[in-house]
């Protein structure tokens, strides 16, 4: 069974680790250093290397590690990579480790950001922490997510390149993944998330446990990663952001910025009932309905960007 590990780099980045007690594959590997004295100290050699998209802290050490190691590297067709990176489209299949990875486009956090989905994949997790509370996955992991900086445990990927309606699109596509799928993104900010998430709904029972799971983690010196779809659509604002009740909580802790979203939200409950039962009527609808969703989002991503 394949082994995942996270090798911890730069102040708060995860490379996250393929290897089969041979063979070892890494994503968005940041820095060189860390996993070349991973592979080490694993002995294992390196297969191929997956990427997300350009930034540096997910690129800086993919020249050093094809140089030391000759390993292949695959990356998002629309991004400035470098040299030698083959390019990838949604759709595109690698298979590695006896799993098939699809390419899936989620733009958001950069304009031709993709992440790696394998089906059915269940690789055994190195450290395996204890379960934390509240949402879980009954029948254990199947389905493994590379997904960069669109999805966090608790949160989503600021929007540096792409628009609030391009990212509430993507992570629409990853939450309509399996719940049981690991959910395996590159820093370690689910802490930052919480206190957030926690300032928008702190009556959540559900938010509190898993903050409590998660300080015990990081106070041990373990990762709160990865997590799972199921967790992330039952906590996540950013996965929960057309919850009227959330709606209401984003307008209490910041008016000025919620505005919009509260407004759009009013709007989306009478949009399907003000126009005729057809078909043309009925696309409306669903444009009017989509616009409120998109404004909604953007004033909860606007909310988190000014979060201190």
């Amino acid at each position: 069974m394949p082994l995942l590990h996270p090798i911890p780099a730069l102040s708060d980045n995860y490379i996250w680790a393929l290897h089969d007690g041979r063979h070892a594959w890494v994503v968005d590997p940041g820095q060189a250093e860390p996993v070349l004295a991973w592979l080490a100290a694993q002995r294992l050699q390196l297969a191929g290397i997956l990427l997300t998209h350009h930034h540096g802290d997910h690129t800086g050490g993919v020249a050093a590690l094809r140089a030391a190691t000759a390993a292949p590297a695959w990356g998002p067709a629309h991004e400035p990579l470098p040299a030698g990176v083959q390019r990838v489209r949604d759709g595109d299949r690698l298979a590695l480790l006896g799993g098939a990875f699809e390419v899936l486009e989620v733009p958001g956090h950069t304009a031709g950001h993709i992440a790696w989905y394998c089906a059915g994949f269940a690789p055994s997790v190195a450290p395996d922490p204890p379960d934390p509370p509240g949402p879980s996955s009954a029948r254990g992991p199947d389905g493994l997510l590379f997904c960069g900086d669109t999805l966090f445990s608790i949160g989503c990927g600021r929007l540096f390149e792409g628009t609030a309606e391009q990212m509430l699109a993507s992570l629409d596509r990853l939450a309509a993944l399996p719940e049981p799928t690991l959910v395996c993104c590159t820093h370690e900010y689910t802490l930052s998330n919480l206190r957030f998430a926690r300032a928008l709904e702190p009556e959540h029972s559900g938010l509190a446990e898993y903050q409590r799971w998660c300080e015990q983690q990081r106070q041990a010196g373990r990762p709160t990663l990865p997590s799972h779809i199921g967790r992330e659509r039952a906590l996540n604002p950013f996965l929960r952001s057309r919850e009227p009740a959330l709606r209401q909580a984003l307008y209490s802790l910041a008016p000025g910025l919620a505005a919009a979203g509260v407004a759009a939200d009013t709007e989306a409950s009478v949009a399907p009932s003000a126009f005729p039962a057809t078909h043309a009527a009925a696309a409306v609808a669903a444009a009017a309905l989509w616009a409120a969703d998109v404004r909604a989002f953007a004033a909860l991503r606007r909310c988190k960007d000014g979060f201190s």
